[in-house]
């Protein structure tokens, strides 16, 4: 039996964006957590995940570089049996100093005791990596830096896809809290759909640029707060780094949640495993999570 190398041949690891939603996604089977499943099934077994996910915004660039990275539960007004969850993957404290050299003259520090994995991080992953020994390590969203820095960033962390570093960010292109509808479990309005489009258009023809989709007429609607959308610009400029030509970028899954947020997931340098259309976002049942929830 022959088995397809996700990396074409390159030796290259594959890199991806995951739009995360809801973290109620963590303990759910639908056609998203499947996507992320299926990924991961795909992806030759990394070294490490690098993970960029938008709740760790902080005023500074930094990894975490302890050995035992504990599992933090950043959200509130959600069931119990989604606090219960654990995500014990190993650190590498290393792994820091490497990403430090890549980036030069970037300032990175390394957090030995302050953050862990977080929900955007482990809510992804434990679909993916479901028996959660791969090492992981997270980079901080630097929230003093403008949209270009993030994308210049992702590009300089390309030379760790040739040390078996897989590099993951998870966020929401469109997030908007304030305009949910818990009710429109898989409908996205009409002013989500044009900018989702938008930057699905920037990020598989001109990657370098996604960064200028702050020009769009719906990105404040769409984007009120950068944290969610800044992940993305870490693929893009990966992406970016292999050339106009070679930046083989595809869509793994779309769709949208509770009107106000997309769903999109992309990867970089592999084929995407089929998906499947069946179950889309968490239905919320019994008392709603308040407006403010961070999700």
């Amino acid at each position: 039996m022959t088995t397809q190398d996700p990396t074409n041949g390159s030796g290259r690891m594959p890199a991806a964006f995951f739009g995360h939603g809801n973290p109620m996604n963590a303990l759910e089977t639908n056609r998203y957590t499947t996507a992320w499943r299926a990924f991961g099934e795909a992806v030759p077994r990394p070294r490490a995940v690098l993970v960029i996910s938008a709740h760790w915004y902080i005023n500074a660039t930094a990894v975490t570089a302890m050995p035992r990275p504990r599992t933090i539960h950043d959200f509130y007004g959600f069931p119990r049996e989604l606090f219960d969850v654990q995500y014990p993957a190993p650190g590498l404290p290393e792994l820091a100093e490497e990403i430090s050299d890549v980036v030069r003259p970037t300032w990175v520090g390394a957090d030995v005791d302050s953050w862990g994995i977080d929900h955007g991080t482990w809510s992804v992953l434990v679909h993916a990596f479901p028996d959660a020994t791969i090492p992981v390590v997270q980079l901080s969203i630097n929230a003093d830096k403008p949209l270009d820095y993030h994308l210049e960033l992702g590009a300089k962390l390309a030379p760790l896809r040739e040390r078996g570093v897989l590099v993951v960010a998870s966020g929401n292109v469109v997030h908007n809290l304030r305009s949910m509808n818990w009710r429109a479990t898989d409908a996205g309005f009409d002013w989500a759909e044009r900018f989702d489009e938008a930057a699905k258009e920037q990020m598989l023809t001109d990657p370098t640029a996604f960064a200028t989709l702050d020009a769009h007429a719906d990105y404040r609607l769409a984007v009120p707060t950068p944290d969610h959308f800044i992940p993305a610009l870490y693929l893009a400029g990966l992406a970016g780094a292999e050339g106009a030509d070679a930046s083989d970028t595809r869509v793994l899954i779309d769709g949208y949640a509770y009107g106000s947020l997309s769903m999109t997931a992309y990867t970089l340098g592999m084929e995407c495993p089929p998906t499947t259309n069946d179950g889309g976002s968490p239905q919320v049942t019994g008392d709603l999570p308040p407006d403010g929830s961070n999700i």
